[in-house]
């Protein structure tokens, strides 16, 4: 790693980017950086390690002379900072070009792929090797409740880093994970996704292939070998595969599964794990960190242990109180099959309670009709659902936006009670008004969803 810097991070309340900003600090840079919207987890991350916010983005926050700009994927040209260092010749990089050169290069980069599960799977996966003695450095996509950070830079030869598929800046279209040098390469699975740059799966395959071109001949590819979409890019000759999932054709496989509402206990290759998170879903990223874990040298003694103590991400099924009576709990889900896998942990976990789903349609797929469908089906898992309007909705043409209307009467049509909400406002009193004792409001999405959670906690305690 070179000498401690100045250095300045455009779009600096991205998940990953607060993390590298706020270890980088702790490591002696003097950091600044700047973003249009700051909202919790991470706005308050930031503020308890003392690195400000500038807001909003205006060339007069960046320093004179920083030695390094650090531009966000969400930061696109037009972009008053990104553009005065285009136009003073600032030295600049993108954080996956940032993490490549200055901490995964000479290391052992495990790479965590995949279009759902990638957050849990490399927090568990760090805190396994973490219990094993083995002092990871890592990059997670949110904050694990074992570490209270989703960063951290160690001398390690170990590094466990979320593998987003997603661009990796405006000037970079290539996935992030194609930095990231892996060693192992984690595919949990694969799905449409992000369908303002993936035109179709195979474009998302293209791409996941790639990242498999990158591991060594003394690497490993650990793939979900359950997944119609992984199984082809896998006929490789060039460095090991060993699959994992349900099914006995794969490598490692559960033999026994038994859920219950304080976890899920799991049996593989004759050694009994258990996991205190509900969810078959979680049972798969188990699978892959315990394949992981082996290959780094980890017995299945510490797994175990290790397994049985992990705490979780925030902002998956986190709870966050129950003001008389109603449970609210925060998720990240916005994909429909992280959606419904989320309300069958949440139905695993709370038996017997009514379950309501409040979405907000605030990812670039989600937004578009890509699963008009398909998102209903994922929301009549709950007992009530709400819908708040679609973000952003002057950006997208009405025959290319999700109709919210029509996604409401497709779960009233399954026999489920749906609303759309008018605003977050609107939502609240609606929550308010219609929930009673027992019952447990999960909020999904990818986003602050202005603060409708805070507001909600608030409102329920006011009675």
């Amino acid at each position: 790693m070179q000498e401690p810097r100045q250095v300045h991070f455009i779009g600096i309340c991205g998940t990953a980017m607060a993390s590298v900003a706020a270890e980088l600090q702790r490591l002696g840079w003097q950091v600044t950086g700047s973003d249009q919207n700051a909202y919790p987890p991470m706005s308050e991350f930031l503020a308890d390690r003392g690195i400000a916010i500038r807001t909003p983005y205006a060339g007069a926050n960046l320093p004179e002379a920083p030695d390094l700009v650090v531009i966000g994927n969400a930061i696109s040209r037009g972009n008053p900072e990104a553009e005065i260092v285009l136009e003073r010749r600032l030295p600049f990089c993108s954080l996956p070009d940032l993490l490549r050169e200055q901490f995964l290069r000479g290391r052992r980069p495990l790479v965590v792929a995949g279009t759902h599960g990638k957050t849990t799977t490399s927090a568990m996966l760090a805190w396994v090797l973490e219990v094993a003695g083995l002092e990871p450095g890592f990059l997670i996509g949110g904050i694990p409740e074992n570490f209270g950070a989703g960063a951290r830079f160690t001398d390690s030869p170990w590094f466990v880093i979320e593998g987003d598929e997603y661009d990796t800046a405006f000037f970079d279209k290539r996935s992030k994970f194609i930095h990231y040098l892996p060693e192992v390469a984690i595919l949990n699975n694969l799905e449409l996704d992000h369908v303002d740059i993936f035109e179709n799966e195979a474009a998302i395959q293209r791409s996941f292939s790639h990242l498999i071109r990158l591991v060594p001949r003394n690497g490993l590819v650990l793939a979900n070998g359950d997944d119609p979409r992984l199984r082809p890019l896998l006929d490789v000759d060039f460095c090991p595969v060993r699959t994992y999932g349900f099914g006995e054709h794969n490598d490692l496989h559960p033999t026994r599964i038994e859920a219950d509402p304080e976890g899920t206990l799991f049996e593989a290759d004759g050694v009994e794990f258990r996991l205190p998170l509900a969810g078959r879903h979680n049972v798969l990223n188990a699978l892959a960190v315990v394949a992981c874990a082996r290959h780094c040298g980890v017995n299945d003694a510490t797994l175990r242990d290790a397994l049985a103590r992990f705490r979780g991400v925030r902002r998956r099924q986190d709870v966050l109180g129950e003001p008389g009576g109603v449970l609210v709990i925060d998720d990240f889900a916005h994909h429909p099959t992280a959606i419904e896998a989320t309300l069958e942990a949440l139905r695993q976990r709370h038996p017997g309670r009514r379950l309501w789903a409040v979405f907000e349609p605030r990812s670039n797929t989600t937004r578009r009709r890509v699963f008009q469908e398909r998102l209903a089906a994922a929301l009549a898992r709950a007992d009530c659902a709400v819908v708040a309007p679609v973000a952003r909705a002057a950006l997208l043409a009405e025959e290319e936006r999700l109709d919210v209307g029509r996604l409401v009467r497709d779960i009233q049509a399954a026999g489920r009670n749906a609303w759309a909400g008018e605003n977050v406002a609107a939502i609240v009193e609606l929550l308010a008004a219609k929930t009673r004792p027992g019952d447990v409001v999960a909020v999904l999405s990818n986003g602050g969803f202005e603060n409708l959670t805070r507001r909600l906690l608030e409102r329920l305690e006011a009675g």
